[in-house]
């Protein structure tokens, strides 16, 4: 692979001016210009968010996606096409898994409450016994790759009772127990928390319906910063009405962004936020330093890290 000239896609501006990034790599030995479809004719490798058919007629060398999930890009066309595809997990540990503590402290010091009376100028107190701690909850992370691990730490400092899944069953550091996915009703079982990790794939998509729900006590709350068809949306509403559980913290769902009609919006144990879970302001400096990375690594003639295809 000859890398001359690096393209940084316009889709990355959904997250970060690709200027940015384009700034970051300014010491590459390659040209680095910020693309749109039309011009990626001299490119020899690309940096997208957004995945386009014209990538695979554009006689690229290689493809880097600035996010972990790699489920929109058609992987067996890569492979056919020679074209290696590279992700960017391993990055959000830190932001993720703020996040996802961010939410549960939301739930439990009822924050989310809060915030809504504040808009309609209310000066109220939630019942003497909502709000609860953290601590000694039981926190059940439902895959425990780079993010999950991330969630688990955090929640584990904050003297959470942290268990997982994990489809290896393998004990990873903060978790005081790991199951296998076949025992996902019993990890949920009694759990405060319920945190999705997973990436979308043939095993995981409507990993999380109607069962799961029944499993999970009515006090429990699904957090969700995997992917939207994890879960089984009309399912989880379905839960959330008839009180099979507590309430739940969306970063994802199946349609995005989500539909106005959606009653998602209007229920009040339900937070919303808009596939965010993994912006921060020095993001842009991750992608370039696994870019770099991968740079050398092809002038090096190593295997890339991160590669998927």
């Amino acid at each position: 692979m000859d890398l001359q000239r690096l393209g940084i896609h316009e889709s990355v501006s959904a997250v970060f001016p690709p200027e940015r990034l384009r700034d970051a790599l300014d010491d590459a030995d390659l040209a680095v210009p910020v693309v749109g479809d039309d011009e990626l004719g001299d490119c020899d490798a690309l940096v997208t968010f957004a995945y386009s058919e014209v990538f695979l007629d554009a006689d690229l060398d290689w493809i880097h996606s600035i996010q972990a999930g790699y489920d929109r890009f058609p992987l067996d066309a890569f492979e056919e096409s020679g074209v290696a595809l590279t992700n960017s997990t391993g990055i959000h540990d830190t932001s993720v898994g703020e996040f996802a503590v961010g939410l549960m402290l939301s739930f439990a010091r009822r924050l989310h409450t809060y915030v809504r009376a504040q808009e309609d100028h209310e000066w109220g107190h939630p019942a003497w016994d909502e709000p609860f701690t953290l601590d000694g909850e039981r926190l059940c992370v439902v895959g425990l790759g780079t993010l999950g691990r991330g969630i688990a730490e955090r929640a584990d400092a904050l003297g959470m009772e942290v268990v997982g899944v994990r489809r290896s069953g393998e004990e990873t550091p903060h978790t005081r127990r790991v199951y296998t996915p076949e025992d996902l009703h019993e990890a949920v079982a009694d759990a405060r928390f319920v945190a999705l990790a997973v990436p979308l794939t043939d095993e995981t998509e409507g990993l999380v319906g109607a069962a799961a729900f029944a499993a999970m006590d009515d006090d429990a709350y699904l957090l969700n910063v995997a992917r939207g068809p994890v879960v089984v949306q009309d399912e989880l509403v379905a839960a959330l009405r008839d009180g099979e559980i507590a309430g739940a913290g969306l970063d994802v769902f199946e349609e995005e962004p989500l539909p106005e009609d959606s009653p998602l919006w209007e229920m009040d144990e339900v937070i919303v936020t808009p596939h965010r879970a993994a912006a921060e302001r020095d993001y842009y400096r991750h992608i370039a330093e696994l870019v770099r990375t991968n740079v050398s690594r092809v002038e090096e003639g190593e295997e890339m890290v991160n590669r998927v295809v």
